[in-house]
């Protein structure tokens, strides 16, 4: 009996490691490039808000990108009235439903959920948003390299413009797009770049805390050292 219970717990686990592997490629780290997470701001607002809400972020909070709040209002707000109100969309999750097959998630902590696959969530999103291809057989016109059979139409193909899957399995630009190759993967990772920061929009702080903490542990224990000898001196 004890060894059935065994193999059960794993098969999950023998099966995951005999699936295929996932190659993610590594996304530039942007965490502190303000005009990065500036840019990847404008792309989210004009591409993916449009279906994915983020419920959790509040548009105030892009003041700590060095955005005024005027600048918030002007470039970035398009579907509410108040600057304190969270990144919602109009667009209903019963419809979102019969459109897509199932209602898109909500981004506002997407890039901390994907930090479960294999490298960061950063890596799966920077090399997802780049994996995209057209295949007919699908009902959009779209797959991915990533996550096959992605109900996720190509938003930013017109950016990219549209890849396809040659016979070796390697992606082929077929049709280019307004932007370069390289401009293209530098506009998506600003994007990604933005939801990470939407996941923890404290994390600057938290990690420049941290190193501060780190030092002052250090000088205290240099200290506390000093104090033990000085108090166990006479006894050695």
């Amino acid at each position: 009996m004890k060894n059935i219970f065994f193999l059960l717990f794993l098969a999950p686990l023998l099966a995951l490691a005999n699936g295929p592997e996932l190659h993610l490629d590594r996304m530039p780290d942007k965490s502190g490039d303000v005009a990065a997470l500036q840019h990847g701001a404008k792309l989210f607002v004009n591409y993916c808000l449009n279906c994915h809400s983020a419920s959790y972020m509040r548009y105030n909070r892009l003041a700590d990108l060095e955005l005024s709040e005027q600048d918030i209002r002007d470039n970035l707000m398009f579907t509410v009235e108040k600057i304190g109100e969270p990144m919602t969309i109009a667009m209903r999750r019963a419809d979102a439903k019969q459109w897509f097959g199932v209602p898109p998630p909500d981004l506002t902590v997407i890039a901390r959920a994907r930090a479960s696959e294999a490298g960061s969530g950063g890596d799966w999103l920077y090399t997802y948003l780049r994996g995209f291809y057209r295949d007919d057989s699908r009902p959009n016109g779209w797959n991915n390299t990533v996550f096959a059979n992605v109900g996720m139409p190509h938003v930013l193909w017109e950016l990219q413009g549209e890849q396809v899957m040659g016979e070796d399995h390697q992606l082929k630009l077929a049709v280019p797009g307004t932007l370069k190759p390289e401009e293209y993967d530098a506009a998506v990772a600003d994007l990604v770049a933005y939801l990470q920061y939407m996941g923890e929009p404290i994390a600057p702080f938290r990690k420049k805390l941290g190193i501060f903490v780190l030092i002052f542990l250090a000088a205290f224990m240099v200290l506390t050292y000093a104090l033990k000898r000085e108090f166990w001196k006479d006894v050695h």
